[in-house]
């Protein structure tokens, strides 16, 4: 058997890497620009959580974060073992309503049964655990807890997304920097099957099964099979930023916070370091160039946002920024993970609107189960398929950053 897979990001080369390592299956990975240079695995401000409203969305972040937690065994080739700085100090998400506190403690039985620990922290309560915070407005907030089972942090998702590729690479799947830009379909007597990828250099691969992770390309790629996806190239700024703060502040430790306001930071290495961004101003618009940063974004919503919730940061500098694309599903903001259409051959895994570094393990080997077998044999990604498009059936995720 010989899968084309398109798209050779993080979702891409995990699954290129499944389907080799656990059924023996040959590969090829066609992507476009080989230096990544605008790929949401290069530009992504790689976080991972499970404080998810979806039991599917829980258990495949669970499932991904003890992948990530062994990748430096699980993806290590010969005496190189990768290692993408996981950190887990968790996620704060901060409610300024009763409407929202409830939502947060609903949300908080969910994943109690699924044993992901959160603590629900009153304004008091946050005060105490978070001297730097001024609480004013809240009504609730909920802190993502680091156990054997759940955990919520940050990691390096470019060197994950590498990992992934050396160690595909390394059990003979076959990278090629090509765009696909058609397809060969049979149509005979029964359901169209896919036959070759038709490349922009002239190439004409042979395939047995062909899947779709061309993340925020992915709609693109599949026009060119009669589908039509909802996935879109929504622009999303990072801001880096320094304050005045030292290495021991307890500022410095901090968990990724989401903010009522839709603003979110987190801490990075360096004394005085953080990340930030929000939602964009206006209209959310598709393909807007990467290199339009938005900067009236942070000076008109990030900082005062910052200087009301985290009274240090009243005094900061950008210290760079830059842009990345959510490959955002419009329908329901989830992956699209499974069969395309009427298909019996073709595959995608894409829409995932900002989660996809951090599924990439789960969903990768879950598709590679379901092209290698016909069926999942690890989890049941079923709830992602495509078809609950045409069936109106949205899976709806609360949390959505």
């Amino acid at each position: 058997m010989h899968v084309v897979i398109v798209g050779g990001g993080v979702m891409g080369a995990a699954t290129a890497w499944f389907l080799t390592r656990e059924h023996g299956v040959q590969v090829t990975v066609l992507e476009r620009d080989a230096s990544y240079a605008t790929a949401s695995s290069a530009l992504s401000a790689c976080a991972i959580r499970q404080q998810f409203s979806t039991a599917i969305n829980i258990r495949i972040s669970q499932d991904s974060l003890a992948f990530y937690r062994a990748i430096g065994t699980e993806l290590a080739v010969g005496d190189e073992v990768p290692n993408i700085g996981l950190v887990e100090p968790g996620y704060l998400y901060l409610a300024g309503t009763p409407a929202g506190a409830a939502v947060l403690r609903d949300q908080h039985t969910l994943q109690e049964s699924h044993a992901v620990h959160t603590a629900l922290l009153s304004p008091d309560e946050l005060t105490k655990r978070f001297p730097w915070i001024n609480t004013d407005g809240l009504t609730l907030g909920s802190l993502g807890l680091s156990t054997p089972t759940s955990g919520e942090g940050w990691f390096d998702g470019y060197a994950a997304m590498q990992a992934f590729r050396k160690a595909a690479t390394a059990i003979g799947v076959r990278f090629l920097e090509e765009e696909a830009i058609d397809f060969v379909v049979e149509h005979h007597d029964g359901p169209p099957q896919v036959r070759a990828v038709h490349t922009a250099s002239g190439q004409s691969i042979a395939a047995d099964a062909v899947v779709i992770a061309a993340g925020a390309w992915s709609a693109r790629v599949a026009d060119k099979l009669g589908i039509a996806l909802p996935v879109h190239a929504r622009k999303r700024d990072v801001f880096a930023i320094e304050a005045n703060v030292d290495a021991e502040s307890a500022l410095q430790q901090a968990p990724l916070v989401i903010d009522t306001t839709g603003v979110w930071f987190r801490p990075e290495l360096a004394a005085g370091q953080f990340l930030c961004g929000a939602p964009p101003r206006g209209e959310d618009r598709d393909d807007v160039p990467l290199d339009q940063v938005d900067h009236g974004l942070f000076e008109e919503v990030i900082w005062p946002a910052l200087a009301a919730r985290v009274p240090a940061f009243d005094a900061l500098r950008v210290t760079s920024s830059w842009a990345g694309y959510y490959e955002m599903n419009s329908f329901d903001h989830n992956g699209l993970v499974g069969p395309l259409g009427a298909y019996t051959n073709a595959y995608t895994a894409c829409g995932f609107s900002g989660h996809g570094l951090q599924q990439a393990p789960a969903v990768g080997r879950g598709l590679a189960e379901y092209i290698a077998t016909g069926e999942y044999l690890t989890l049941d990604l079923s709830p992602l398929r495509v078809s609950r498009i045409d069936e109106g059936r949205p899976l709806l995720e609360k949390n959505v950053i």
